[in-house]
């Protein structure tokens, strides 16, 4: 499987040039070859970056005439967040026990 294949979000997010995707189109939608301007990498290295994002479900996208323009997928970003959030509330729980059984072992 190459990693164009790949669908997860975490392993899209993970390449710098996919979140520097990711935070320009946080600003507004924009097409390829915006995006490409904006980037140090090629135009078809844009378009391989966009569909991983794509299939992870990070991006989506629509036609503009002859161009594709890409915007940010709420729904992915949010199931992104949301597991975020399940190991931060992990992690505090986790430093609440060993607070609270210190304090009873201090007792």
């Amino acid at each position: 499987m190459t990693a164009y294949q790949e669908a997860d979000a975490w392993v899209a997010m993970a390449d710098r040039t996919r979140r520097s995707i990711v935070e320009r189109l946080a600003h507004r939608p924009m097409a390829v070859g915006e995006l490409a301007r904006e980037l140090p990498v090629s135009r078809p290295a844009v378009s391989q970056h966009l569909k991983v994002l794509k299939r992870a479900g990070l991006v989506c996208d629509r036609a503009d005439g002859t161009r594709r323009v890409y915007q940010l997928e709420p729904a992915g970003l949010a199931a992104m967040r949301d597991e975020l959030d399940r190991f931060w509330m992990r992690a505090l729980e986790g430093f609440q026990r060993i607070v609270e059984e210190e304090s009873d072992h201090d007792r």
